[in-house]
């Protein structure tokens, strides 16, 4: 894989160590950090942790190369985005390929990443015209980029689909870009694809380092214009009070307890099939739904339904083949968690709730699992279910980020909000419920972004916005218009849409 990737970016590497690309070429140096797949434990590289001064400069870098790109003009904007698209889908299973090994997910999943950002970047790339000629109340504007480059901050768990789509879109609409890559893996896949965009001759910075050591530069320097954050609320806090005195503009996407909410229901049947899909990645996604709560007059109906769709899914090593030539990828749900620490940690936590009274339903053995003989496991974790996690412990009030479901069980309408709003704001929810104009109701009361009746939500493509309620978003909202409306500059009494300090505003 090592030779594949040096051969489709070779600037961005020296050898098994990735280089930092800024003011507009790869560059050495850098505290050497290794980066170890949690598939299996091996080494697979090393990243190279810049400073805060050598972030301080590649950000004055990008700041400048961001004049000269805002006054590109958009037809030639467009050609240098499309033809960086183009060059990715070249080599689109191996941007998927290193997912896998990077992150650990299962190859379809690790496709589907890609794929989604490549899909929905030629979605913009059609629609991009008519986004930079409104505001976001819909009167005629011709809008202009921002002050500055956007600083990209994003989790491990969607380097492509939502680091890099972001990014494109961002350039898209006349605005150098900087992106930190996530500390706990993607990086690899990341070092490909911002080589592949510097060589459309776009402005793109790609930095590796710990955040907290490149917040000054990243977060609060005046020559950023905008920080999209992607993580969970410990850090987005952090983000959150560097930024209250700067006035920047910002997207910060931050974690909620997503809930699935079921009230005088029936149709088990359809709700097995999303139980299912809803272990896609062992639930290591902002829109999973880990909280189960259930009317009590429905609960053994709901664990007849639930219980033989978990002990069937299906996890492992995601590239573990028989040794038969041509041997095809297995069809898992999940393979590891990120890390051997995040996987010891959840057990910890589950040990935790257990401890205080949480009822185990359902606990998987790594047993069932695929794995190569002899292969390290300790990134793995078994699906598991709890039953009412106490409030003493963490599960109760903070998702997982892995596979482990709670329950709850409620008996009045009240209780079933009041379980389901319990995270402060989430970024999706669902309501099962056999009477839709009830669910319709009871969905007015979550306070989550997208709320689902009989289906789940998720973040969309394309034209659909996205954002959270709550503590689970801060800022502008994205997805369509919104995304593009929030990177550039409109008349000076625009409201955008998204929470702020001041105002909060919706989508319809």
């Amino acid at each position: 894989m090592a030779e594949r990737v040096a051969g489709v970016a070779p600037s961005g590497f020296a050898g098994d160590r990735l280089r930092n690309l800024y003011e507009g070429r790869w560059q050495d140096g850098g505290e050497r950090s290794a980066m170890v797949s949690p598939v299996d434990q091996t080494t697979i590289g090393q990243l190279s942790k810049v400073d805060e001064p050598t972030a301080l400069k590649a950000v004055s870098a990008a700041h400048q190369q961001h004049r000269e790109w805002a006054d590109v003009p958009l037809a030639d904007r467009k050609a240098r985005v499309h033809a960086a698209v183009d060059a990715m889908s070249d080599v689109r299973d191996d941007l998927a390929l290193l997912l896998a090994w990077e992150i650990g997910k299962p190859w379809k999943l690790a496709c589907a990443d890609v794929d989604r950002a490549l899909d929905g970047v030629r979605w913009y790339l059609d629609n991009i015209d008519e986004m930079l000629a409104t505001d976001a109340h819909g009167r005629p504007f011709d809008r202009t980029p921002l002050p500055g480059p956007v600083s990209n901050i994003a989790s491990w768990n969607y380097p492509m689909s939502v680091l890099v789509h972001a990014e494109l879109v961002q350039l898209l609409a006349g605005n150098a870009v900087v992106a930190k890559t996530p500390t706990q893996g993607g990086a690899v896949c990341l070092t490909v694809a911002h080589a592949l965009m510097n060589d459309a001759g776009l402005p793109v910075t790609l930095l590796s380092g710990d955040g907290s050591k490149l917040s000054g530069a990243l977060v609060r320097s005046m020559e950023i214009g905008a920080l999209a954050f992607v993580g969970g609320r410990d850090n987005g806090g952090k983000v959150a009070t560097q930024l209250v005195d700067t006035g920047k503009r910002h997207m910060l996407e931050q974690e909620g307890l997503n809930c699935w909410g079921i009230w005088e229901f029936s149709d088990w049947t359809s709700l097995g099939a999303h139980l299912r899909k809803g272990f896609e990645y062992a639930k290591q996604r902002c829109t999973a739904y880990p909280r189960f709560v259930v009317q009590r007059d429905l609960v053994d109906a709901f664990l007849a339904t639930y219980l033989p769709v978990v002990s069937s899914v299906r996890f492992g090593h995601p590239l573990a083949v028989d040794d038969a030539a041509g041997a095809e990828l297995p069809q898992l749900d999940f393979g590891p968690m990120i890390s051997a620490a995040k996987a010891a940690d959840l057990r910890r936590r589950v040990d935790e709730a257990l401890h205080h009274g949480a009822v185990p339903l359902y606990r998987g053995s790594l047993d069932e699992g695929r794995f190569l003989p002899g292969q390290d496991t300790s990134a793995y974790v078994a699906p598991t279910t709890l039953l009412a996690p106490p409030g003493a412990s963490r599960l109760m009030h903070e998702e997982p980020f892995g596979p482990v479901d709670t329950i709850v069980v409620v008996d009045t309408k009240a209780e079933l909000l009041a379980q389901m709003n319990a995270s402060n704001g989430a970024l999706v929810a669902s309501i099962a419920c056999d009477d839709e104009e009830l669910a319709t109701e009871l969905a007015e009361h979550v306070q989550a972004f997208k709320v689902g009746v009989n289906k789940p939500r998720s973040r969309g493509d394309r034209e659909e916005p996205f954002g959270g309620r709550g503590g689970s978003w801060k800022g502008a909202f994205v997805g369509g218009v919104h995304l593009v409306h929030a990177v550039t500059q409109g008349p000076a009494d625009e409201l955008l849409y998204g929470n702020f300090p001041d105002y909060n505003r919706y989508p319809v």
